[in-house]
């Protein structure tokens, strides 16, 4: 169980990096000593689950994990019912259309449909943000009772990723009571400058969140107004969908 563990930690050293890592970064990152470390990717590498770098500067993931992703996106029922329901929602807007996971502090990113302007972080499957200052996080942590959702908000110090992030729980409480009355959460320019997004979210029959639907646009084309009232009539339509499945 331990040296399970051990290996778990050694890949988890991946998730903050910008890119490869030398034996000594994956040791600190996973808390162990080199030894153990170089023992553990030498064993992860044979597996095919780590692998070294193009230029033979550091490691990085192996691609047998991609195997581990498709493995979990296919067999999740969630994301079975979500991936026709994503698609038909293309046919009526042509903004950023998303659909992720949630995992209490932060929602995941499980199927994507892209518009014309993206950068590369917003084109991955996998890739996670915050639940307090992002549309589709909101949206799940507003179908939680409040005291849930402010325990979760309040759980880790909350960062500020741009000038209008709002990081005060309180008033991130009142965001979410608005979004229960508005029926989606509603974010501009608090993780992304120039961006609006709304968020939905997908429950299960106890109300519980499974996920949000989020669409992203872009606030030199939309104002915040317009953009609500042309996607979020969508996403609240996709969502009643899906939820109607758990």
């Amino acid at each position: 169980m331990r040296s399970a563990a051990r290996a778990i930690h050694v890949l988890s050293a991946f998730h903050e990096a910008d890119g490869p890592l030398s034996l000594s970064d994956i040791a600190m990152k996973a808390e162990i000593d080199r030894s153990a470390a170089q023992r553990l990717v030498h064993t992860l590498m044979t597996l095919g689950h780590i692998r070294r770098s193009p230029d033979d500067r550091g490691y990085l993931p192996g691609l047998r994990l991609l195997d581990h992703t498709h493995d979990t996106l296919r067999l999740d029922p969630v994301v079975q019912i979500a991936t026709p329901v994503i698609l038909e929602m293309r046919k009526s807007i042509a903004e950023r259309i998303d659909f992720s996971l949630y995992d209490e502090t932060r929602v995941i990113y499980a199927l994507r449909m892209q518009s014309k302007r993206e950068t590369f972080y917003a084109t991955l499957v996998g890739h996670s943000v915050p639940t307090y200052c992002t549309a589709g996080g909101r949206a799940t942590l507003c179908a939680l009772p409040p005291e849930e959702a402010r325990e979760i908000i309040t759980r880790f110090p909350l960062h500020s990723y741009t000038a209008y992030t709002n990081v005060d729980p309180d008033s991130i409480m009142n965001s979410l009571e608005q979004a229960r009355r508005d029926g989606f959460a509603q974010v501009q320019n608090e993780f992304v400058l120039g961006e609006v997004a709304i968020g939905v979210p997908v429950v299960n029959r106890q109300g519980r969140p499974l996920g949000a639907i989020h669409i992203a646009g872009s606030l030199s084309e939309w104002s915040a107004e317009d953009f609500a009232r042309r996607a979020a009539p969508i996403a609240q339509e996709a969502a009643r969908a899906i939820s109607g499945s758990f």
